[in-house]
């Protein structure tokens, strides 16, 4: 089973397939939504798109971990980290796939 990658290329060609813009102005207008969300993720904003999901930033605290082939205690500096959570709609979606698709 070969697993696809969708990159900005797949989705700037989607976006000319449907909308029927140029394919340059398909990139532009992919690059645009792409840095909005990006921006707005920086300054600490939800990002929400309706039957997809939302993506957010979430602060982890400082703690200790462990070094697998030591054993050693290593601190792990706190951090923020990107959070996405699927809507309901995505996740029956892709639940009623079949699992050998």
């Amino acid at each position: 089973m070969a697993v696809e990658t969708v990159t900005r290329a797949h989705l700037g060609e989607a976006v000319y397939q449907e909308v029927g813009l140029s394919r340059n102005e398909s990139v532009d207008l992919l690059e645009t939504v792409l840095n909005l969300m990006t921006a707005s993720l920086v300054e600490g904003e939800t990002v929400k798109i309706s039957s997809f999901g939302s993506f957010s930033v979430r602060q982890k605290g400082q703690r200790i971990g462990r070094n697998p082939k030591t054993g050693e205690e290593v601190p792990i500096l706190p951090r923020k980290v990107l959070v996405f959570r699927p809507s309901q709609v995505l996740k029956s979606q892709i639940n009623r796939r079949s699992p050998s698709e």
